[in-house]
């Protein structure tokens, strides 16, 4: 790959055209819009996604881009925002499970925005997610799990620079220039995961924000303000800044780049919580069905937990067994594996102010406890580098135990949590996006984003809501670029 690593990835994506995807990338990009636009409806009528919406109605500027529940459009920037923001709200976007990154909730609300600020066809709309999944792919590869292990969540570090990809790519930069909008990008990263500590919705804006600023960097280097182009791999770039010196393995960035799409790894959720707890889910449940005990009948429920999962999901004990907050639930262990075993589900309705604090879940969460796993017992992945260093991997493995109250002890595990087929996906849009529209609309909005690319981002968002300021007369066009090969 081209040097700097970023000017290569610029090169790989400004290149990237629909018609040169595979068939099963073309209907996994389809996939992605469905799940992430659903995502947004649904995070725009919880009170996060209203206090976001009173926010962006203040901001003024050109009306470019439709918001969700808003009534009227806002520049591409803040349309990104709060899209970005409603699709993680929920904790219910998908991932990339070897680096946690969060790439439907950067890479569609940013595509979105743009494209509809650009007059954008559903090809190119297309096209840019495909990129962004796949940037988002290996720049999370390169870093594993290690951004988690530093008090980082992953998807606001990298996220400004995919989501400065995925607006160059629509505003038409050269390469040169979209690497140089991945440098400014760089500067913008963050996200800390301080938010573990009292359930405060800090998180929740992590992807719009970085969906914000990608789009901020691609407006301003064309208009003449460059960035680093070695933002990635230099002496103070992305991975020495946030992990130190060689703590990345660059060589994921480039490998089999245009011939291996790594942008396949990504899961979509099958479970509104912390994407760790959705093996426990699967094992307790297939322990469930196979056996078939009632919550009553319950005693004690024991969770085989990677070091580096334990304090994100698992300590403080005392917030994990009684959550004061829905977002304490969502990344609550024992919460998700009692409200499992005593409602069958584990679903949006879980993390209710009334559910979170029903005295029968909480009285089997405090007999939900975790045990560090061994590797060899577990087969999960290799233990822990030195430093606390998460292992790398695929998906999340894990074992749990149940003991029921007359002494029988029923043991399950799973290799990986159960991945999401197309069906799954379709049905899980019909629930997030009925939080907004009526079934009728969904549908048609389920057969829009089906017909891409013959859909363009416009038509889309118009299905979502119908803006009450008209959309301007003529679209602005991708803002101006220097002279080719600059």
């Amino acid at each position: 790959m081209t040097s700097p690593l970023a000017l290569g990835l610029a090169e790989w994506s400004r290149a990237l055209r629909w018609d040169a995807l595979p068939a099963d990338l073309q209907e996994r990009v389809r996939l992605w819009v469905l799940d992430a636009v659903g995502l947004v409806l649904a995070g725009s009528t919880i009170p996060a996604g209203r206090s976001i919406l009173e926010v962006v109605r203040h901001q003024g500027g050109r009306p470019e881009a439709t918001v969700v529940g808003l009534g009227e459009r806002a520049p591409a920037a803040w349309a990104a925002f709060a899209h970005g923001s409603f699709a993680h709200g929920l904790d219910f976007d998908d991932t990339f499970p070897g680096s946690i990154v969060h790439p439907g909730s950067l890479v569609v609300p940013t595509a979105l925005a743009v494209a509809e600020a650009v007059g954008a066809d559903g090809a190119a709309l297309g096209a840019s997610v495909a990129a962004g999944y796949e940037v988002a792919a290996r720049l999370g590869a390169a870093a594993g799990r290690r951004f988690h292990a530093r008090g980082f969540q992953a998807t606001g570090v990298v996220g400004p620079l995919v989501t400065a990809a995925v607006a160059a790519k629509l505003y038409g930069l050269s390469a040169r220039t979209t690497a140089e909008a991945m440098g400014l990008a760089g500067s913008m990263g963050g996200g800390l995961l301080e938010f573990l500590s009292d359930g405060s919705w800090a998180k929740r804006m992590h992807p719009g924000w970085a969906a914000h600023g990608g789009v901020v960097a691609a407006q301003l280097a064309p208009a003449g303000f460059p960035g680093p182009l070695t933002v990635i791999e230099g002496r103070y770039g992305l991975y020495a800044a946030f992990l130190g010196a060689g703590a990345a393995d660059l060589a994921r960035l480039a490998d089999g780049l245009g011939g291996v799409w790594r942008a396949r790894e990504a899961h979509a959720k099958l479970y509104p919580c912390a994407h760790v707890i959705h093996p426990f889910l699967d094992a307790t449940r297939e322990t469930y069905a196979r056996h078939g005990p009632g919550a009553p009948d319950v005693e004690a429920v024991v969770c085989d937990v990677e070091p580096w999962q334990i304090p994100i999901v698992c300590e403080p004990r005392e917030e994990k067994v009684t959550p004061r907050s829905e977002y304490q639930a969502r990344a609550s262990l024992p919460y998700c594996v009692a409200a499992l075993l005593v409602d069958g589900r584990v679903d949006m309705q879980t993390f209710t102010p009334e559910a979170i604090g029903r005295p029968d879940v909480l009285a089997l969460a405090a007999r939900v406890v975790h045990r560090e796993a061994a590797a060899a017992r577990t087969g999960a992945s290799p233990p822990p580098e030195p430093g606390g260093s998460p292992p790398e991997p695929g998906g999340f493995a894990t074992a749990v135990e149940i003991t029921l109250r007359d002494g029988r002890r029923l043991r399950g595990s799973v290799s990986a949590e159960r991945v999401a087929g197309p069906e799954a996906v379709r049905a899980k849009f019909a629930r997030t996006a009925g939080r907004r529209l009526p079934a009728d609309r969904a549908a048609a909005l389920a057969a829009a984003v089906a017909g891409l690319p013959a859909t363009s981002a416009a038509e889309l968002l118009a299905r979502c809501t119908k803006p009450t300021t008209p959309a301007p007369r003529d679209r602005p066009s991708p803002r101006p670029d220097r002279a080719p090969g600059s």
